[in-house]
């Protein structure tokens, strides 16, 4: 008999943004700018609605910086945590140590960014970082258990926004 989940971790990548010009691309400022499209925005909404429908009252919603990664995340809470370690060029570990994984026993969702959100699901996963993929406005629902006196990593969901 298993024990209970002790915490879900909900990856959110940022839905579809505007992309910068050229001359800007390596303007880290104007990539933190960037905001949603409108199909981002529809994006955002119904992966929120799928949500919103699951997840308990107290989960706590983390959110890059970054203005895409922001409107995202308002599509399910007017308020997210902005957190600092969140944003692009952040790696599986900074995500980590912005969690507390598996110490925290609340519900996280953290809205991020390709590579590092993908590195996190496959480090997670498997024990080691690898580049693995999550679409835009896409979702990985992991959960931490222990059974038999060990660690685990559950899959509990993967949503695609298109199948939403």
């Amino acid at each position: 008999m298993s024990e209970p989940v002790s915490m879900n971790l909900i990856l959110w990548r940022h839905a579809d943004a505007e992309n910068l010009p050229a001359s800007l691309a390596l303007n880290a400022q104007a990539d933190l700018a960037r905001e949603l499209t409108e199909r981002g925005r529809k994006q955002a909404e119904k992966t929120a609605q799928w949500l919103r429908s699951r997840l308990p009252s107290d989960a706590l919603i983390l959110s890059s910086p970054a203005a895409r990664a922001v409107q995202t995340a308002q599509a399910l809470t007017p308020t997210p945590r902005i957190v600092r370690d969140l944003a692009p060029g952040a790696n599986a570990m900074t995500l980590l140590g912005a969690i507390d994984w598996p110490g925290n026993v609340q519900t996280i969702v953290l809205v991020g960014h390709q590579p590092a959100l993908g590195q996190l699901a496959a480090l997670l996963l498997t024990g080691q970082e690898a580049y693995w993929t999550i679409k835009k406005a896409g979702i990985w629902w992991l959960a931490s258990r222990r059974r038999e006196d060990e660690s685990q990593v559950v899959v509990r969901a993967v949503i695609n926004p298109d199948l939403l």
